[in-house]
C-alpha cells in the first residue's frame, strides 16, 4: 500500500513538472521544404538513386535472359559447359547484387550522397532551432513532422515560420 502511494505521489509531481515546461512545436518538414537548397540537393539524390536503379534493373533483366536462354539450352549442353554457365550467372548475380548494395545500402553512394548535400543543411536547421528555443526560454521543442502523435497543439506554440526566417 505504502509503495502505490509513493509511486502515484511520484507520478503526480512528474506529471506537474511536465506541465510547468515550457515548449514550442516546430514542423521540420516545412522547414526543410522552404529551403531551395534542401530542395536541390533531394532532387539530385532522387536522379542519382533513379540512374543506378536503372542501371540495376537493366543488368537483372540482362541476367534474367540469360538465364532463360539457358534454361532453353540446358538439355544440349555438357554437364561441363552447363556448370560453366551456372557460375557464369552465379557470379554475375552476385556482382549485380554487390552493386546494388555498394549502391543503396547503409554505407552506399546513394546514402554517402544524400549525407553530403543534405546533412550541412539539417546542421544548420537544427541549430537555428536550437538557438530560437534557448533564446525565448523554451525547454521542449516537439517536431510535428516526425512525431504525428501530436493531436493537438495551441497555434500560438508553432514556430516553424520564425524558424523558417532564421534559416533563409
Amino acid at each position: 500500500m505504502k509503495k502505490t502511494i509513493l509511486i502515484l505521489a511520484a507520478m503526480v509531481l512528474s506529471a506537474g513538472a511536465a506541465f510547468a515546461q515550457n515548449y514550442m512545436v516546430v514542423d521540420s518538414e516545412k522547414i526543410f521544404k522552404s529551403i531551395d537548397a534542401y530542395n536541390s540537393a533531394l532532387t539530385q539524390v532522387d536522379a542519382d538513386a533513379e540512374r543506378y536503379q536503372t542501371q540495376i534493373d537493366n543488368a537483372f533483366n540482362e541476367l534474367e535472359t540469360t538465364f532463360n536462354d539457358y534454361q532453353a539450352r540446358k538439355a544440349s549442353m555438357t554437364a561441363a559447359d552447363r556448370a560453366t554457365t551456372e557460375q557464369r550467372i552465379i557470379a554475375r548475380e552476385e556482382e549485380i547484387a554487390k552493386f546494388q548494395e555498394e549502391t543503396f545500402g547503409e554505407n552506399g553512394t546513394v546514402m554517402t550522397k544524400r549525407v553530403e548535400l543534405i546533412k550541412p543543411i539539417q546542421d544548420r536547421v537544427f541549430a537555428a532551432i536550437e538557438t530560437y528555443a534557448a533564446q525565448r526560454g523554451y525547454d521542449i521543442v516537439i517536431d510535428l513532422a516526425s512525431n504525428p502523435t501530436v493531436l493537438y497543439h495551441k497555434p500560438g506554440v508553432n514556430h516553424t515560420d520564425a524558424i523558417i526566417a532564421l534559416v533563409k
